[in-house]
C-alpha cells in the first residue's frame, strides 16, 4: 500500500502516549462496560427459572415441563426474544439522535448523557414488576448504548495518538468483554438465589452505568469537538498537554482546517451520500453488519440458554458462559498488543478463518450428536469438552478481529465533517441486525438446528472475502490523513476526487484570522 506509507512519512505528528491522553481513553473506554454487561446479561437472566415464571411462564412450562418438546425449541418465544432485542432498536433510533448531540455538545456529554439513561433503565429492570417495566426499563437501556456506542469511539480516534489509535481503541471492546464477563459470573451465582437473583442481575447494571456517567464529568473534551465548537484556545492547550509536548502547530492547523471544512458541510447525513465518501460509507455498513452475522451474538446473548439447549444443566450452561467470557477478555489483549503491529487487514483476515474452521466443527459435533429431533440422550464428556474448547476457539478469533476491529475501523476512516454522522450509521446498523439476530435466533435455532452454525458461517467466508479485496490498511496513519488510503486502493481510488486530496484547503497560521473565518 504505497499510498499508506507516503501519508504516514507526509504526516508524522510529534508528541507522545501521555498519562493524562491514557487515563482519559480508560475512563471514556469504561462507556463499553454498559453494553458488555447487558449483552452478558440477558442469556443468563433469561434462562432462569425464577424468571420466567415470573414473566413468561409459558417458556417455563416448555423447558421444564413439556417432555417432549425437541431440545432446540425450548426457549422458542417471540416474547421472551423481544425482551432481549427491544435494547437494540432503540439503541439504533437513540443513535440517529446521538450524532446531532455529539457533534453539537461534544462527544464527552453524549456519554454522560447516555450513562445516566442506561442507569434508570436499570433502576426500572431490577425493580420491574410486569412485562412492560422491562421492556420500558430495556429500552432506555438501549438508549443510552446508542449515545455512548456513538460518541465512545469518537472520543478515543481523536483523543490518541495516531501511533496508538489503534491499542487505544480497542479499549472500548475491552470494556465491552469485561462487561460480559462481569454478567456471565454474576448471572452464575445470583442464579442460587433464587427470585432475587435475576433483580440482582438486572439491577446490577447500575454500577457500569454510574462509572461512565460520573467518569464523564471529569473527562476533556477532544480537541477536534472543542476546535469544532469554537474554543480554539483550550483545544490548543488540551492538545499540548494530551500530546506532551507544545509544539503541535502541524496537528492543531490541520484540525482547524478540518473543522473549516466541516462547517463548509451544512448537511452532514445528506452529504454521506456523496461519491467521495462512497468507500467510507460502504465500509461503516458492512463492517457492522458482517460484525454481527459472524453470530458472536447468538454466543454472547444466548449463551447459557444456547448450551442449555444442547444438553448443558442450568449450573454447566452459566459456567460455560462464564469460560467464554473470560476467553473473550484474554484474546482481547492479543488485539490491543498487535492492532498498531500487525495491522487491521491481517487480523481481520486471520480471525475470520478461525471462527470459520471452529462453526464447522461445532455444526458437526451438534449434528452428530442432536441430529434433527434434538433428543441427545444421555451427553459424554467428550462431547461438552469439544464444544465448549471451539466455541472458545470461535470467541477468541472474533476477540481479536471482529470484535475490537468493527468498531475501530469505522472511527477511524471519516473525515470530520461527516464523522457524528458516518458513526451513527455504524452504530444504527450494528444495532439493526444486532436486533434481527436477538430476535430471531432462537426460532432459527428450532428451525434450523445445527444448520444455524453453517448459516453463520457462509457469511463469515463473504466477509473475510470482503475484506482481502476491499479494506485497505489503516495501521499508523493520522486520523485527518485518512483520504489518502483510498485514494492509493486498486478499487477505492476511481471515487475520490485526485484535486481534493493533492490540495486540501490550506488554513493561514495566524490565530486572529482562523478566528475570524471560523
Amino acid at each position: 500500500m504505497g499510498g499508506a506509507v507516503f501519508a504516514t512519512e507526509k504526516k508524522a505528528y510529534p508528541g507522545k502516549l501521555t498519562f493524562s491522553v491514557f487515563k482519559a481513553c480508560i475512563v471514556a473506554s469504561m462507556g463499553g462496560l454498559i453494553f458488555g454487561y447487558d449483552i452478558g446479561i440477558s442469556g443468563g437472566v433469561t434462562s432462569m427459572d425464577s424468571f420466567l415464571l415470573r414473566f413468561f411462564p409459558s417458556v417455563f412450562h416448555q423447558k421444564n415441563l413439556d417432555q417432549s418438546n425437541n431440545e432446540y425449541c425450548q426457549y422458542d418465544s417471540q416474547i421472551l426474544t423481544t425482551f432481549t432485542s427491544s435494547l437494540y432498536i432503540a439503541a439504533l433510533l437513540s443513535s440517529l439522535v446521538a450524532s446531532a448531540m455529539t457533534r453539537k455538545f461534544g462527544r464527552r456529554n453524549s456519554m454522560l448523557f447516555g450513562g445516566a439513561l442506561f442507569f434508570i433503565g436499570a433502576l426500572l429492570n431490577g425493580f420491574a414488576q410486569a412485562i412492560w417495566m422491562l421492556i420500558l426499563g430495556r429500552m432506555l437501556l438501549g438508549f443510552g448504548v446508542g449515545f455512548c456506542n456513538q460518541s465512545v469511539p469518537l472520543y478515543l480516534s481523536e483523543m490518541a495518538p495516531y501511533k496508538h489509535r489503534g491499542s487505544l481503541n480497542v479499549m472500548f471492546q475491552m470494556s465491552i468483554t469485561i462487561g460480559i464477563l462481569i454478567a456471565n459470573v454474576l448471572n452464575y451465582f445470583f442464579a442460587k438465589l433464587g427470585g432475587l437473583g435475576w433483580r440482582l442481575s438486572l439491577g446490577g447494571a447500575m454500577v457500569p452505568a454510574l462509572i461512565i456517567t460520573v467518569g464523564s464529568f471529569f473527562l476533556p473534551d477532544t480537541p477536534n469537538s472543542m476546535i469544532d465548537r469554537g474554543d480554539h484556545e483550550g483545544a490548543r492547550a488540551s492538545l499540548e498537554k494530551i500530546r506532551g509536548i507544545q509544539a503541535v502547530d502541524e496537528e492543531f492547523d490541520d484540525l482547524v482546517t478540518a473543522s473549516l471544512e466541516s462547517k463548509l458541510v451544512e448537511h452532514p447525513w445528506k452529504n454521506l451520500l456523496q461519491r467521495k465518501y462512497r468507500p467510507q460509507l460502504i465500509m461503516s455498513i458492512m463492517i457492522p453488519f458482517f460484525q454481527q452475522l459472524t453470530g458472536i451474538n447468538v454466543i454472547m446473548f444466548y449463551a447459557p440458554v444456547l448450551f442449555n439447549s444442547i444438553g448443558f444443566e442450568s449450573d454447566a450452561s452459566l459456567m460455560s458462559a462464564v469460560i467464554t467470557g473470560l476467553v473473550n477478555v484474554l484474546a482481547t489483549v492479543v488485539s490491543i498488543y498487535g492492532v498498531d503491529r500487525w495491522g487491521r487487514r491481517a487480523l481481520f483476515l486471520e480471525g475470520g478463518f478461525q471462527m470459520l474452521i471452529c462453526q464447522i466443527v461445532v455444526a458437526i459435533a451438534i449434528g452428530a450428536k442432536f441430529g434433527t429431533n434434538g433428543n441427545p440422550g444421555v451427553l459424554p464428556i467428550w462431547y461438552a469438552v469439544v464444544v465448549v474448547v471451539f466455541i472458545c476457539i470461535y470467541v477468541a478469533g472474533f476477540a481479536w478481529s471482529w470484535g475490537p476491529l468493527g468498531w475501530l475501523v469505522p472511527s477511524e476512516i471519516f473525515p470530520l465533517e461527516v464523522r457524528s454522522a458516518a458513526q451513527s450509521v455504524t452504530v444504527a446498523v450494528n444495532m439493526l441486525f444486532t436486533f434481527v439476530v436477538a430476535q430471531i435466533f432462537l426460532t432459527m435455532l428450532c428451525h434450523l438446528k445445527f444448520g444455524l452454525f453453517i448459516f453463520f458461517a457462509v457469511f463469515v467466508v463473504a466477509m473475510t472475502i470482503f475484506v482481502k479485496f476491499l479494506l485497505p490498511e489503516t495501521k499508523g496513519i493520522p486520523i485527518e490523513e485518512m483520504t489518502r488510503v483510498w485514494k492509493a486502493h486498486w478499487f477505492w481510488s476511481r471515487f475520490v476526487d485526485q484535486d481534493e486530496v493533492d490540495n486540501p484547503i490550506q488554513i493561514p497560521k495566524s490565530p486572529y484570522f482562523v478566528d475570524t473565518i471560523i
